[in-house]
């Protein structure tokens, strides 16, 4: 309900895709195979990844992060998407808002710093072979997945801190199909100088530097490989990172577009397709991208599954 300067905004009302029953009833299905897909998708490289010793090096431990990121970001997103395409006038409480921008943008930074991890892992795997199981020890590995939990939970932490001191005493008609930061900033009726300034320092943290670092190790990969003289070579070293670069340049293409573009009318649509891409189709392809080109992964799901080899 609206509210005025005295009163606490209570529940926003979550924009929907389309007036058309016979569409959302084609979104409900399509949008109920994505989650289900990265459930199943991720929850299966995770019990690989848990059940076979083989995989217990440092590249798959960063890859059951990633899984679980991808698992906790569906499961933010879109359950309350089937809910706005089943129920009409969807809303969501204020403190509903607020805990899913909390999860959402903690797995979404967490990823963002994971990418990078995981780009510097492949630069150790390749650019220092000799050294990579002393360099990539497993304390180290541990150390580097709790940085990326921690530092991305402070960041969020601030963010809802600041959030919840904002008054929303205009309009609570959110236009999109989920609470994201730069959307509901355009509702709050109090300053939101200091929540511009803090989400552009973390966009140019998270986003920015971590993607700049993410493509120089790959320039050092890249370099690398080419100077390796067989081709059987080259194409063994490019295939241990090929699947990551992809799933790199695929999230932030569409993180940028949905961070760094204005949030204004025009570009909203736009931006809801886009963010779509990275809440429940990036977490879909993810698995298939890791695991149709891995064969240590297919190797580990037959013998969790052995009728998968039958």
């Amino acid at each position: 309900m609206a509210a005025n300067n005295d009163t606490a905004m209570v529940e926003f009302i979550l924009q929907g895709f389309s007036e058309n029953l016979q569409l959302q009833g084609t979104l409900f299905a399509l949008f109920l195979f994505l989650y289900l897909s990265a459930l199943v998708g991720n929850s299966l490289i995770l019990m690989a990844i848990c059940l076979n010793p083989t995989l217990h090096t440092p590249m798959y431990f960063f890859l059951s992060n990633l899984a679980i990121v991808d698992i906790v970001c569906t499961s933010t997103v879109l359950p309350k998407v089937l809910e706005n395409l089943l129920v009409k006038g969807s809303t969501i409480s204020y403190g509903g808002c607020l805990t899913q921008i909390f999860f959402m943008t903690w797995v979404l930074g967490a990823e963002l710093l994971l990418l990078a991890v995981m780009a510097y892992d492949r630069y150790m795997a390749i650019c220092q072979p000799l050294h990579y199981h002393t360099l990539m020890s497993r304390p180290l590995c541990a150390l580097l997945a709790g940085s990326v939990w921690a530092v991305s939970g402070i960041n969020i932490s601030v963010h809802t801190g600041l959030m919840a001191r904002l008054k929303f005493c205009s309009s609570n008609h959110i236009p999109h199909f989920l609470c994201e930061i730069p959307t509901l900033l355009l509702l709050a009726c109090s300053p939101t100088n200091l929540n511009n300034i803090m989400t552009i320092l973390s966009d140019v943290f998270f986003a920015v530097v971590n993607f700049l670092l993410t493509m120089l190790s790959y320039t050092f990969i890249i370099a690398s490989i080419l100077r390796i003289r067989s081709a059987e070579g080259k194409r063994r070293a490019f295939s241990t990172c090929s699947s990551h670069l992809l799933v790199v340049c695929m999230y932030y293409s569409t993180v940028i577009y949905t961070y760094f573009l204005p949030g204004s009318s025009s570009s909203m649509e736009n931006g809801k397709v886009v963010t779509l891409m990275y809440t429940a189709v990036s977490p879909t392809l993810n698995p298939l991208i890791y695991t149709l080109r891995n064969r240590d992964v297919k190797v580990a799901l037959r013998r969790v599954f052995p009728t998968f080899s039958k």
